[in-house]
């Protein structure tokens, strides 16, 4: 692809609207172009910017306030509610600022919405070159005490490394990777002739959730936080026997 093939197309794959194909393609000239890769860093960052703006907390106890407000502006239980005009200025204050924490409340979902989204293309996406690219693992072996040490001086935190051969998935060993702008350790574990890439890194203002799953081009994917720390786990592999497969990670966590 040259230049001009490049930027007609930047836009949709900062937005993660183009195909498998498409998003190989770009990835390997915007590696090799210096120029086309600050035009995608650029709008990156305008991209990252008009979002973040969009982050918004509620001062604790909002709700509480306006709601004590209205109560004391109102008459004695018993008789008729009158309000003057300093209770009708605290209900239309109450109603503004109800309206302004709901907008915000739903502008920070969609939010976080966008961020699983592009998460969820850059693990599939890294799923894939592990595979194309004869580079599935910087530290091949299927002992937890040989894996676990090689992360040591290379990342800012120590994964957790399982072995579960001996429930059909066994460790096939580890690597860097890189997702959600920061380096990361991938995993990788092997059922039968599937292949899962396990990446974990810590997000440690993130609550524990549930896991969650989703299927982008005939890969399965499923995401969770636990421990402060943020998994997804990608393969070609069922979604039930991926399910398992994240339970026992869950549970040896």
């Amino acid at each position: 692809m040259i230049c001009r093939e490049i930027q007609e197309l930047i836009h949709g794959y900062v937005d993660g609207e183009l195909d498998l194909v498409r998003n190989l393609e770009m990835e390997r000239h915007l590696h090799e172009c210096a120029a086309c890769a600050g035009i995608e860093e650029r709008l990156r960052a305008l991209r990252s910017g008009m979002t973040g703006s969009l982050y918004f907390h509620p001062p604790a106890g909002l709700e509480g306030r306006i709601r004590a407000e209205l109560r004391a502006a109102a008459q004695p239980e018993g008789r008729a509610p009158h309000f003057g005009i300093r209770g009708q200025w605290i209900g239309i204050a109450a109603t503004l600022l109800l309206a302004v924490a709901g907008t915000w409340q739903v502008a920070l979902m969609n939010r976080r919405s966008g961020d699983a989204e592009i998460l969820a293309r850059e693990a599939m996406e890294s799923h894939v070159r592990s595979l194309m690219a004869s580079h599935l693992t910087d530290v091949p072996s299927s002992d937890r005490h040989t894996v676990k040490p090689w992360f040591n001086g290379k990342l800012d935190f120590s994964p957790a490394v399982n072995d579960f051969a001996d429930r059909g998935f066994a460790l096939v060993g580890g690597r860097l990777d890189y997702l959600d702008n920061r380096p990361v350790a991938a995993l990788v574990y092997q059922r039968r002739k599937h292949l899962i890439n396990l990446f974990v890194w810590p997000t440690p203002r993130e609550p524990d959730s549930q896991v969650l799953a989703s299927n982008r081009q005939g890969y399965n994917l499923l995401h969770w936080t636990s421990g402060h720390m943020t998994h997804w786990a990608v393969s070609d592999l069922n979604a039930g026997e991926l399910e398992s497969f994240a339970a026992l990670v869950r549970r040896a966590e």
